[in-house]
């Protein structure tokens, strides 16, 4: 072969290394009461790594689902195919419990540990965690109908995955959707025109089109649609109990961004069967336990997009040569690495924090469940906020060889405005902090007595916490407050984020943090921290372990 071919100075495959290498996390993990489940994460975090799974997301991705609509004789079946690659994915995580299992698991901890596998696995491919963690939410709504819970829950919690088109209850195990937004209204599912009309015997008819529809290959989906007392939440099969289809008409799957490997839907109902769940008329009231148990698991998407995109970025650098030195060893890269790195374990020790709230607040703990309505909707905010600038730099850390495709790089950068939008995007949790505000006031004492946790620690974090007082001291007139409800947002969640660092975390990453984030010693990019940030203990922290 000709010299000109010879191939140096490029950095050799990342496989085989673990998603569960992460200190930030194992050691939240332990903290927060799950580390009786640190094994299983860390053999989980090593298969995510692994070649095999690699594939899987590779091939999930290049081979996105496809619409089949009628059969070859003209009957109507609306089915999607998905790569087998997808179902290898789907039956690895149902399998390892990141679905609905915790909700069946009484031991302490047991939301947490779900949180950590969904971490370490989502970073090998993030699109099959939508139908996963929809499984997840879709429990607490359904308990508002005891008696659908009472048949379902089992089946969404059940460790098997079973895929096909049968009836629900008689499968091995089930994967749950939700449908809410329609073309109209968006966000704003009060405006939704979906009918419901009562059938006689329990069930109700369900008429209307739904703009977005996420997983429509799900078994069971929860469905907004307005009955005679109002907007009403109504759980609805995709097979009928007699075998029959439900009158689900997939219209078209989304050409989306990102999330190629999963598909979203846009779905005309005609006269579908359904039954209510829930109080008539309280529709967004019982879904909205749904839409805030997917909002932590975008935080969780978000963190583990970012430890993702840091690790290649530390990859490359570390085997990358250029003006006569490796990457990893000059000034400039060193500060952007390691400003990567600041993110990503601020954003790991609030996700995790807020999954040990999930836990704690299930068990019965008011002053948790307080933190986590407020933590999350400014958690949801920031972290995925972040998540689509990080993602970009850590893309350009590789130059060119970021920019494509065989890099894997562009798939973490396309998936990371999905997880700001989906649930609600920044407009919308930003206003959900001012609702929070507005009607829980002990989520705000329950927020300040967290942060004052670390009260003197750190001098930049005690001025960042009293500027949210001075903050909120401004939210009287309701159209200033939403003015400042980014703002606000914002800075809840970094000073939360602070404080975690502060009390948690590593010295170095913590002292970054506080100096770049809330003291102000920072720029407007990646790569500014400090002159007096400890580079080293940063970057040692963020190494990659490689096989």
């Amino acid at each position: 072969m000709s010299a000109t071919h010879e191939v140096f100075n490029q950095a050799p495959p990342l496989t085989g290394f673990t998603t569960a290498d992460d200190p930030a996390l194992l050691e939240a993990l332990r903290r927060e009461g799950g580390g009786w489940g640190e094994a299983e994460v860390r053999a989980l975090g090593a298969r995510a790594g692994s070649a095999q799974v690699q594939d899987w997301a590779r091939l999930a991705e290049a081979n996105p689902p496809v619409l089949h609509t009628h059969d070859r004789y003209g009957h109507r079946i609306d089915e999607v195919e998905f790569h087998p690659a997808w179902h290898e994915l789907m039956a690895a995580a149902v399998e390892t419990g990141q679905h609905a299992a915790p909700w069946a698991d009484a031991r302490p901890g047991a939301h947490l540990v779900r949180a950590a596998k969904f971490y370490v696995w989502a970073q090998a491919e993030p699109g099959h965690g939508c139908p996963v963690s929809m499984t997840y939410a879709a429990v607490p709504a359904l308990r508002a109908q005891p008696e659908l819970a009472a048949a379902y829950e089992p089946l969404l919690a059940s460790r098997t995955y079973d895929h096909g088109l049968r009836p629900p209850l008689g499968k091995q195990g089930l994967i749950a959707g939700m449908s809410m937004t329609e073309k109209q209204g968006g966000s704003d599912v009060r405006a939704n025109t979906t009918t419901a009309v009562p059938a006689g015997d329990g069930s109700y008819t369900i008429t209307g089109h739904k703009w977005f529809t996420s997983a429509p290959m799900s078994d069971v989906f929860l469905v907004l649609a307005q009955a005679e007392e109002g907007l009403t939440c109504f759980l609805m099969p995709r097979v009928l109990p007699d075998g029959t289809r439900n009158a689900m008409r997939l219209q078209r799957l989304k050409d989306k961004l990102g999330n190629r490997s999963n598909a979203s839907a846009e779905i005309e109902y005609e006269q579908a069967v359904a039954w209510p769940v829930g109080e008539p008329g309280r529709g967004v009231r019982t879904i909205v336990e749904m839409v805030n148990m997917t909002r932590l698991d975008c935080v969780l998407g978000s963190a583990a997009g970012m430890r993702a995109g840091l690790r290649q970025a530390v990859h490359h650098a570390a085997h990358r040569r250029a003006f006569g030195a490796e990457l990893v060893d000059q000034p400039l890269m060193r500060n952007v690495l390691a400003d990567l790195a600041v993110e990503s374990e601020a954003a790991t020790l609030l996700a995790m924090r807020l999954a040990a709230a999930v836990d704690r607040s299930v068990a019965g703990d008011a002053a948790e469940a307080a933190l986590r309505r407020l933590a999350l909707a400014a958690g949801k905010y920031w972290v995925c906020k972040r998540g689509s600038t990080h993602a970009a730099e850590a893309l350009e850390c590789l130059g060119g060889n970021g920019y494509v495709e065989e890099s894997g790089m562009p798939r973490l950068y396309r998936e990371a405005p999905l997880l700001s939008i989906w649930e609600g995007s920044g407009n919308v949790a930003a206003l959900d902090v001012l609702r929070v505000l507005q009607k829980e006031p002990a989520a705000l004492d329950a927020w300040f007595a967290e942060v004052g946790a670390a009260a003197g620690a750190d001098a930049r974090l005690d001025a960042a916490a009293a500027r949210v007082g001075t903050l909120l001291g401004e939210l009287s007139d309701p159209a200033r407050a939403q003015l400042l409800a980014r703002r606000l947002a914002e800075q809840l969640a970094l000073v939360l984020q602070g404080s975690l660092l502060v009390r948690h975390g590593d010295p170095a990453v913590a002292d970054a943090f506080c100096a770049s984030r809330l003291g102000g010693d920072w720029g407007n990019a990646f790569g500014t921290l400090p002159a007096g940030a400890d580079l080293g203990a940063i970057l040692a922290r963020a190494s990659v372990k490689e096989a």
